[in-house]
């Protein structure tokens, strides 16, 4: 299994495009950002000391709080990053890498859609 970036970018991009419709159609307009660390910028603002706790990232404006009249100046970016990824694979043994980095995917579009940590925990058994 190769574990590259372009590797990582590939996996969630078939995440991506399993998404049923009006999803993808949505889930098109979002950058999609494949990295191997999270920026220090971004650990310091959310608080987090080991940038290992910290998988993927959604930076935008939710589907459900955007206005016509307000539009953001930047485009929303689904951040997912390499290594806390792989370390967390690693770590598990019992889950295939390409479906962790599907969960990571689909976790952060789903804040794109307007789902808060609570909303995608009701649903999202992957935990358990």
């Amino acid at each position: 299994m190769k574990t590259d970036t372009d590797s990582f970018y590939r996996m969630a991009q078939a995440a991506i495009d399993a998404f049923p419709e009006p999803f993808r159609k949505a889930a098109a307009q979002v950058v999609l950002q494949v990295v191997d660390w999270p920026p220090d910028d971004i650990l310091d603002e959310m608080g987090i000391d080991d940038p290992l706790d910290l998988t993927g990232l959604y930076d935008g404006v939710p589907m459900t709080e955007k206005s016509l009249a307000d539009p953001s100046p930047y485009p929303d970016t689904v951040w997912l990053f390499r290594e806390p990824i792989l370390d967390e694979w690693r770590e598990r043994g019992d889950v295939a890498l390409r479906d962790l980095v599907a969960h990571v995917t689909v976790h952060e579009f789903a804040h794109h859609f307007g789902w808060s940590d609570a909303d995608i925990a009701t649903i999202d058994r992957w935990w358990e």
